[in-house]
C-alpha cells in the first residue's frame, strides 16, 4: 500500500510541469471551438468573374470537349438530337433553338444558316461545319426535286445520282474502293434496314470507309427513303426492340427494363445512359422508334 501511494507523490518541480501541461492544453481546446463556432463571412469572400473572358473559355471548352470524343462522322444537322449536340459542344439554348426551327417544317441548308438558326459561337462552328452533309431532298420537296432530276434541260450537262435504295452490288463497284465483298455488304445491310432512311446511314456499313463513302455519295443518295412504321419504345417487346439493326439482344433487354423500373421512357436521350447503347448512332435510331 505504501508502495502505491508512492507513485502519486510529486515534488514542486513536478507539479508546476504537470499544471502548465494541462494549462496548455487547456488552452488549445478553447481556440478551437471558439474557431469552430465562429461563422463563415461570405460577404467578404466574393469573386469577381470577367465576363468577356469567361466566354473565352467557354468557347475554348466546347471546342475541347469536342476533340475529347469519339471520331465525327458527316451527319445531316438537322437531324441533330440532344445528345449528339451534346457532344458536339452545343448549347442547351442552342440545340432549343434548332428544335424551334425544326418543328416549323423547316431546313437548314448551309453552315451560315445553321448558325442563324442556332447562334452558335464562329470557334464551334469552324470545327463542326467541315462534317455537315446537306442531301439535296432537304432543300425542296422530294416529289418536286425527283421531277426536276427528270426533266431535260437543253445545252446543259447534269450529273445524275442515282438512288442508292435501288442500286445494285454491280453498280456500286464503279466507285474506287468498294469491290465485291463491300458492294455486297452495302447491300446486305441495305437489306436489312429495309432500305436506306438517310445517307448517313452508309457510314454505318462494317468495313466501309468515310472517304469511300464520301466519294459513293457523290454519286449515289437517299432520294425516297422507304416508308416505315415506328417501334413504340414504351411497349415495344424485347424481340421487337432487337429486330432493329443498330440494337443488340442484350441492349433490348437493358430498354425494357429501364423502361419498367422508371415507368415508361420520356426522351430517347435516356437511352444512352444504359450499358452498350450506341449513342454515337442515336440519330438514325431514332429515325425508327416512337414515344
Amino acid at each position: 500500500m505504501k508502495d502505491f501511494k508512492s507513485h502519486f507523490k510529486f515534488n514542486t518541480q513536478e507539479r508546476s510541469g504537470i499544471f502548465f501541461l494541462l494549462s496548455i492544453i487547456l488552452i488549445l481546446q478553447g481556440v478551437y471551438f471558439y474557431v469552430k463556432t465562429q461563422p463563415f463571412d461570405r460577404a467578404n469572400a466574393k469573386i469577381v468573374i470577367d465576363e468577356i473572358e469567361q466566354l473565352r473559355v467557354d468557347s475554348l471548352k466546347q471546342v475541347s470537349q469536342l476533340k475529347d470524343t469519339s471520331r465525327i462522322y458527316p451527319f445531316n444537322p438537322n437531324f441533330i438530337t440532344d445528345y449528339k449536340g451534346y457532344t458536339l459542344g452545343m448549347s442547351v439554348e442552342e440545340i432549343d433553338r434548332l428544335k424551334a426551327f425544326r418543328s416549323l417544317n423547316k431546313y437548314i441548308n448551309s453552315k451560315e444558316e445553321f448558325q442563324s438558326v442556332t447562334s452558335v459561337n464562329d470557334s464551334l462552328l469552324k470545327v463542326i461545319s467541315p462534317y455537315f452533309k446537306f442531301p439535296d431532298w432537304t432543300k425542296s420537296n422530294k416529289k418536286e426535286y425527283s421531277k426536276a432530276l427528270s426533266q431535260k434541260t437543253s445545252k446543259v450537262t447534269v450529273v445524275k445520282i442515282r438512288d442508292i435504295n435501288l442500286v445494285t452490288a454491280k453498280d456500286l463497284k464503279i466507285i474506287r474502293g468498294i469491290g465485291d465483298k463491300l458492294s455486297e455488304r452495302i447491300i446486305k445491310f441495305r437489306d436489312r434496314l429495309g432500305g436506306f432512311l438517310v445517307n448517313e446511314q452508309l457510314y454505318d456499313v462494317y468495313g466501309l470507309d468515310a472517304e469511300v463513302v464520301d466519294n459513293t455519295l457523290k454519286q449515289f443518295q437517299v432520294f425516297n427513303p422507304p416508308e416505315i412504321e415506328s417501334i413504340n419504345i414504351n411497349s415495344a417487346t424485347i424481340e421487337e426492340i432487337a429486330a432493329l439493326v443498330y440494337i443488340s439482344y442484350p441492349v433490348a433487354n437493358e430498354i425494357v427494363r429501364f423502361r419498367e423500373l422508371n415507368g415508361g421512357i420520356n426522351s430517347f436521350d435516356e437511352l444512352t445512359n444504359l450499358d452498350g447503347f450506341p449513342a454515337e448512332k442515336l440519330d438514325r435510331i431514332a429515325l425508327y422508334l416512337s414515344l
